[in-house]
């Protein structure tokens, strides 16, 4: 390995290749990112702490794997001199204050990029995390934005917000390796007897979608369709004809390519404004047109009525779905304007460079 190469750690929550958040930004770029820099990558929680994460019960464990974590987080420290750049996404600890941060950047004095893409400074309490959240300290955020070298962002909005604290901030949307994703769909198969229209997400986002139920349940008296929903948790929705299909990394493209319609509903909250599109990604890529609220981050990547629809209210949930589902060819030109929408602005291939100039 050449020794000019800057040593660069990783810093992030969860192990590597495991959670979206850090799969479809800076993990996907490791072997690009590798070819300039030395790259080392330590994760806060182990394999077998997260596997047990969003469980019931094992509370004792979970508890046992936080501390493992603040201790991985310490001895760490001790090997800080070696490396050039600290790249920390989300956050170096999941709870508490940013300790951790602060001494690397204000006793070691080493350079920090900071890469967030969620309003992670807001509160976002739900059944599985409130008692998590009593010990998340939001507002490290910004004294993190403060002390960074550089802060990389998933959308304009949290842009916006890091720029209150630190100038040198670079929007680097979230992405996906098409080819990859080529690879991984060989062939892509629609139903034939049903409309497939769906969703995918992770369970803290089912939520949304009990505000497009009610247009799911007035459309299914009009047309014979199949609402299918790929997360980590059946969220059980009274539609006629639903399916829920479990979420596996193995399968999550194969299974996503069954949807011939794809929805991102979300809420009107600063929250969601921190959300960076990246279901309406995963849709364009396969080829499915998209449906989604109006976020700045959703309208970034749909123009409305020419690569998707952008939807305000329910009756135009109602009223674009039934524009699709009646029109064959609206879908198909969505489908290829969506896919090159992909290509040109938010594929690994179009982005590279931003992330080498990144770290340099």
């Amino acid at each position: 390995m050449s020794s000019d190469k800057k040593h660069v750690l990783v810093l992030a929550p969860y192990p590597f290749g495991r959670v979206g958040s850090q799969r479809f930004r800076f993990e996907q770029y490791w072997d690009v990112l590798s070819s300039e820099n030395q790259l080392e990558f330590q994760s806060f929680l182990s394999e077998s702490d997260f596997d047990i994460l969003y469980s019931k019960g094992n509370t004792v464990r979970k508890i046992l794997g936080v501390l493992r974590g603040f201790l991985r987080r310490f001895f760490i420290l001790f090997r800080i001199h070696r490396f050039q750049i600290i790249f920390i996404h989300r956050e170096a600890a999941p709870l508490g204050p940013p300790f951790f941060e602060w001494i690397i950047a204000k006793v070691l004095k080493k350079r920090i990029i900071y890469d967030f893409d969620d309003a992670i400074w807001l509160s976002n309490t739900s059944a599985e995390n409130k008692i998590a959240a009593l010990t998340k300290c939001h507002w490290k955020v910004k004294y993190i934005c403060k002390w960074a070298w550089k802060i990389s962002c998933g959308n304009d909005f949290l842009s916006d917000y890091a720029r209150l604290f630190n100038s040198n901030v670079v929007y680097i949307p979230t992405t996906l390796d098409l080819e990859l994703v080529d690879k991984q769909i060989i062939s892509k198969k629609k139903l034939a007897t049903k409309l497939t229209i769906g969703w995918t997400g992770t369970h803290s986002t089912l939520k949304y979608l009990q505000a497009i139920l009610p247009i799911l349940q007035e459309l299914e008296n009009e047309v014979d369709f199949e609402f299918v929903v790929i997360a980590d948790k059946n969220p059980l929705l009274p539609l006629k004809h639903f399916r829920f299909i479990p979420w596996k990394k193995a399968t999550e493209w194969s299974d996503l390519a069954q949807l011939q319609i794809g929805l991102m509903p979300l809420g009107s909250k600063m929250w969601e404004e921190g959300k960076c599109g990246f279901k309406i990604l995963q849709y364009m890529a396969l080829g499915i047109p998209a449906l989604a609220s109006a976020t700045n981050a959703n309208q970034s990547i749909i123009i409305h009525n020419k690569n998707g629809f952008i939807c305000t209210n329910p009756e135009e949930w109602k009223t674009h779905l039934m524009d699709l589902i009646q029109n064959i060819e609206l879908k198909k030109l969505f489908a290829e304007r969506g896919r090159k929408t992909l290509e040109n602005g938010f594929s690994k291939k179009a982005l590279s460079e931003k992330y080498i100039e990144l770290l340099s």
